[in-house]
Formats: structure tokens, sequence, C-alpha cells
């Protein structure tokens, strides 16, 4: 299957990635959100990483502008979907949510049409179950930032056929990613994993074992991780990190999942870490101020 042709749904920080991904490897991007406001952002939001990848030299000039040419804007699936070989959904980690744009995009895609989810823990197989086409639904879970970041993981719900699996690996390849086959179980890989280690860092913070500084830096210096847990967990945002944990804990129904009391607890307070200005670290402009004071005293 030839593909040129790509919807993503969701302006954000993972749409926008995708679409500046797919438009660079000279895809024709149809970027879709019901905000226009969101779109705004998104695109300037790509342009800013495309001018920083010139500085770097990483790319021309004549390729940043191509990649920017090569997406288009829509506020309607209905209108954004047409003629597109695939479809990559990127909205809020929300199974509601997805569930009514799949059955939407059922509605309004042609029957060819491949439909995939961003998603990082809900089910592909129940995702596809409110289509009439589940052998063409699969998993395509980026990784943030995306236009860096090479993994890809490629998620088989129980229906999916293997010629869409084939032709979304070899899709992957072709956006110098490296993907990943696995099936369709809670967190699949990568949450399944990464996610208990990050609830046992804040566990270990709830429970006084060490402070958050100590307990990022023993990950960071013993282990070689690049990021400490709890700062990794601000970076990918708690509510986010509550939203998988409670799907693994769901579906598996093994305490050992359960979210700990002190994330539960920021999340109901706000503390949502960078996006919010605050997590188990300090994000906010008065925090940046000071910091640049500091270089400069």
């Amino acid at each position: 299957m030839n593909m040129k042709n790509v919807a993503v749904i969701g302006a954000g920080t993972m749409g926008n990635g995708i679409a500046h991904t797919f438009a660079q490897f000279g895809f024709k991007v149809h970027l879709i959100d019901k905000s226009e406001e969101t779109l705004n952002k998104g695109i300037a939001t790509i342009t800013k990483n495309l001018e920083r990848m010139v500085a770097k030299e990483r790319i021309s000039e004549q390729e940043k502008d191509a990649t920017i040419n090569n997406i288009q804007t829509h506020t309607s699936i209905k209108n954004g979907v047409q003629n597109v070989d695939l479809v990559v959904e990127a909205a809020t980690e929300n199974i509601d949510l997805k569930l009514h744009i799949f059955k939407e995009l059922d509605q309004v895609c042609s029957a060819k049409t491949i439909l995939a989810s961003n998603t990082s823990s809900i089910s592909i197989t129940k995702i596809a179950s409110v289509t009439s086409r589940p052998g063409m639904v699969i998993g395509m879970h980026f990784m943030n930032p995306v236009p860096i970041m090479k993994l890809v993981e490629i998620i088989r719900g129980y229906s999916t056929s293997d010629e869409v699996t084939s032709v979304i690996m070899e899709l992957s390849k072709k956006l110098r990613k490296v993907p990943v086959e696995v099936n369709d179980y809670p967190g699949f890989i990568a949450n399944r994993i990464l996610m208990p280690m990050l609830n046992e860092a804040i566990y270990s913070l709830y429970e006084g074992v060490a402070g958050v500084y100590e307990i990022d830096t023993v990950m960071k210096l013993g282990m070689a991780h690049p990021m400490g847990p709890l700062q990794l967990a601000d970076f990918i945002g708690l509510d986010v990190c509550l939203s998988i944990l409670n799907v693994l804990h769901d579906g598996f129904g093994n305490p050992k999942y359960a979210p700990c009391p002190l994330l539960v607890n920021m999340v109901t307070a706000g503390k949502l870490g960078v996006k919010s200005g605050e997590g188990f670290y300090d994000y906010s402009e008065s925090k940046k101020a000071e910091k640049l004071a500091k270089q400069f005293s």
C-alpha cells in the first residue's frame, strides 16, 4: 500500500509532533482539531521545532518550508479525513472520547483507510469494537518528543490483520523510526513496565524513604537513566500517569498497580507537572526567573 495522505487528530503535544514527523518525510498531512487556537499553537510549535533543526543543521531551510507546506489544518473530522490513507488519532487519553472519535471515523472514512490510535494504554481491541473494520484498527504509540524519539510501539488488537500490521511496520520505518510489535494487553509494554516504576518512586517519596532530589539522583547516577522518575512523571503529566495506572489496575485487578495516594492527591489538587507549572518540581515563571538570577549573580 503506497500511502501519501495522512490525517492526524489532535494538535496538542503528541499530535503536532506526529504531524511534523509525517510532513517532514514527504506525506501530505491533514492536522485536525476542533479548536482553531490549538491548531495555531500546534503549527507554531512545529515551526519552532523545525527552525531549531535548521539552526543545528539537521535540515535545510528548504526542507523546513516543504514540511510546513505539507500540512493543512481542519476543524472538522469529516472534512479533514477526505481521501486519506491513514488516520492517526492523538486526542486526550480518555476512552469515551476515543470511542466517539472512532465511531465517527468509521462512518466518514473510506473503507480502505487504516485507523490508528496513539493511545498509550487504552485497549485497541475495545477501540476497534465500535467500528465496522476491526481488522483495520491498530495502535501507533509514538514517544515524546515525536520528531526525535525513535521508538513506535505498534499494538495489534485482537482482530488487527497481518496485512495492516505489516503496512504500519513498514510505514514507521519510512519515518526513520524503530517499530516494535506488541499485543493488546493493559499498558502494552512501554507503560506496563514504566508506570509501576514511576509509581514506586512516588511511593518511596510518600513513605519518606528519600526526597525528590535524592530519588531522582539515585536513578540517574546509579541506573544511568537520563531523567529521574519523578521528573519524568512531571514531564509526562501526573494526570496521564494516574490514568494509565488506573487502566493497569482495572485491567489486571492486581493491587501492585494501584496508584500511590500521593499521586491521586496531587492530581486532585491540580499539581500535574510541567503542564500546570508544578508537580514534584516547580516550573513556574517565578522559579525560572529565580534560576536565571542565580546564573548572573
